[in-house]
């Protein structure tokens, strides 16, 4: 054999780039009789479609697992032989063929694991089925023997495991026009197959987008604008003769993995913020911070996941009775939930701080720590004392939230609250017309007076339109709106109009888009894509120097895409697609509400 080793080692060496290194797809490795293998189809579609394939053994321990996948940027789950039932609560069937246990313990709890870190997926014959059984759906043991019609009766089925060469097709699927593979194929599709077991339930977060003509399920993708996407057949021995028919699936794998790896080391570059998170809301149900826990949005993993450096977590107070008793017990209540906030903090202490300024966020992300601000989230924390402004300032408060749903001492609400002690929906004037100040009151005024001489931020998200424009004249530093929405796309009172973002423009000012589906869809479930239609919109209206995210987790905010701190990384990818440059994200993820910050910290 002649080859010259020396003269390929140099091309190498001499082509070495890491600005256009490509993404790395690791394949899940098909497992029998203590042999790992695969089938070199696999790795040759990665390589024609652009990637760089690595084969994962079947181990499953859970930390080197998390590990693996930090190094990786896409995924496929190959085929092989039949699922364990008992993994899911099922006793086998008799038709059940071999089983590989230790796989199948791995590749239930890669799908979490990556499902977690938005790590694009794509799964093949098994592959499809472990994908849907790890994320809730169910699975047929046998569709010869399982299928039945609606009376119970045994279904005639179409031959599903052909005997003719593997690298051809046997049979025809639909496809749904508006899903991954109807964009890339169409309506209809013929394809190989070699299986005995299927798809039977899609999971909460999956939904069919291709069947055979005998119903049986040949495709699921997410319903949550992710990348995944999974195929009953095997696209991959079409490459073994130079056919490209199935290319586009590999494609559109590394596509996604491309654009994903681009959002990861984006996010190594910048400082991203959450402007506003209402966690605190959930620390008398003693939840753990410092690990997955289901109960919140936002906690340390989900931080990490999402790629999230920074969020401020605000002490929220229902506005309630405004006697002389209520107010001491309003200010006592913020106090409160700040030291829950500091002990939560000192709990995780090797993982997270507290950060005062914008200096401390980006000294914590060197450290490799995540950071928590801290805000109040309604002027009646104060009371009638001007003297806790500076109180809360020096225990470390960024902003302050001037009201919330109903009017205080400060100012008038976007939603005037005619009794606080009646439940919200029924006390609200729909007509706007009973602001009790007309805007900001006497006392907000010395109050957002004090708040510039201190350095703490004014945030006018709630406030009604009187507040938020009497508050910028009032106030010699930008404004804030922490986590409010476009009115022009959905008329809430809480939504900034475009002349009020104009006008916080022109004062040097930062809105940030928020992801409470109230906020951002008048009717029906939004996701992801409305949320970027709304900073597309206050992105033109103001400028890309004057948006931020304040994304409400657990205070209600979370959207199918962006649902959690850990699917933040989402939203980047989703900017990247709308051509936002590198500066431009850096600005939207924090940059300018940072600006801001550190202007009115400064006296500046």
């Amino acid at each position: 054999m002649n080859f010259d080793w020396k003269s390929e080692y140099t091309k190498i060496n001499t082509g070495f780039s890491t600005k256009d290194a490509r993404p790395v797809i690791a394949i899940t490795g098909n497992y029998d009789k203590e042999t790992c293998m695969l089938a070199d189809g696999y790795y040759q579609s990665v390589l024609k479609a652009g990637g760089i394939p690595m084969i994962i053994p079947p181990f499953y321990e859970t930390d080197r697992l998390g590990e693996l996948l930090d190094r990786v940027d896409g995924i496929i789950f190959s085929g092989g032989g039949d699922p364990n039932p008992l993994l899911f609560g099922e006793e086998p069937v008799k038709e059940l063929h071999g089983i590989t246990p230790e796989r199948d313990m791995q590749e239930l709890l890669l799908v979490k694991l990556a499902y977690d870190r938005q790590i694009p997926m794509l799964g093949i014959c098994k592959g499809i089925q472990m994908i849907n059984a790890a994320l809730g759906g169910t699975l047929f043991q046998d569709i010869h023997s399982q299928v039945k019609d609606e009376n119970g009766n045994s279904v005639r089925l179409i031959k599903h495991s052909q005997d003719q060469d593997r690298r051809y097709p046997s049979h025809t699927v639909h496809i749904d026009e508006d899903s991954i593979l109807g964009k890339i194929y169409g309506t209809t599709l013929c394809v190989n197959s070699f299986h005995h077991q299927a798809c039977k339930e899609p999971a909460p977060c999956l939904r069919v987008v291709a069947t055979a003509a005998d119903g049986i399920i040949e495709a699921i993708e997410s319903n949550e604008h992710k990348s995944i996407l999974g195929v009953q057949w095997h696209p991959e021995p079409y490459v073994l003769r130079n056919d490209t028919e199935m290319l586009p699936i590999f494609e559109w794998l590394i596509g996604e993995a491309s654009e994903f790896k681009t959002a990861k080391n984006l996010h190594k570059k910048i400082v991203t913020l959450d402007s506003h998170c209402d966690t605190p809301m959930f620390f008398h149900e003693n939840i753990d911070f410092g690990s997955r826990d289901p109960r919140i949005l936002v906690d340390l993993h989900k931080m990490t996941e999402g790629h999230l450096d920074a969020t401020i977590m605000v002490a929220y107070l229902q506005q309630q009775n405004r006697d002389e008793e209520s107010l001491l017990n309003a200010t006592a209540k913020a106090n409160q939930i700040l030291n829950q906030i500091e002990d939560m903090v000192a709990k995780n202490c090797t993982a997270v701080d507290i950060a005062k300024t914008p200096l401390d966020i980006v000294r914590l992300k060197a450290q490799g720590k995540k950071a928590i601000m801290m805000g109040i989230e309604n002027g009646y924390a104060i009371g009638k004392d001007i003297k806790n402004v500076e109180a809360f300032r020096n225990r470390g408060v960024v902003y302050m939230t001037l009201c919330h749903n109903g009017d205080n001492d400060i100012c008038d609400s976007a939603r005037h609250i005619v009794n606080s002690c009646q439940p919200l929906d029924s006390s609200i004037d729909p007509t706007g017309a009973r602001g009790e100040h007309g805007g900001v009151s006497d006392f907000g005024a010395k109050v957002i007076e004090e708040m510039n001489r201190v350095g703490m931020m004014v945030d006018l998200s709630h406030a009604s339109e009187e507040s938020f424009y009497d508050a910028i004249e009032i106030s010699k530093f930008p404004i804030v709106c922490s986590h409010s929405s476009a009115k022009a796309l959905c008329n809430h009172p809480r939504n900034l109009t475009d002349d009020q973002m104009k006008a916080l423009a022109k004062s040097g000012g930062v809105a940030q888009v928020t992801f409470y589906n109230g906020f951002l869809k008048e009717s029906g479930q939004a996701t992801i894509l409305d949320a970027v239609e709304h900073l597309n919109h206050m992105v033109n209206i103001m400028g890309v120097e004057h948006v931020g995210i304040g994304t409400d987790f657990d205070g209600d905010g979370g959207v199918p895409g962006l649902a959690s701190a850990s699917e933040l990384i989402n939203f980047t990818r989703r900017l990247l697609r709308e051509r936002y440059t590198e500066e431009q994200i850096r600005l939207i993820w924090g940059g300018n509400f940072l600006r801001v910050m550190k202007q009115v910290q400064n006296g500046l």
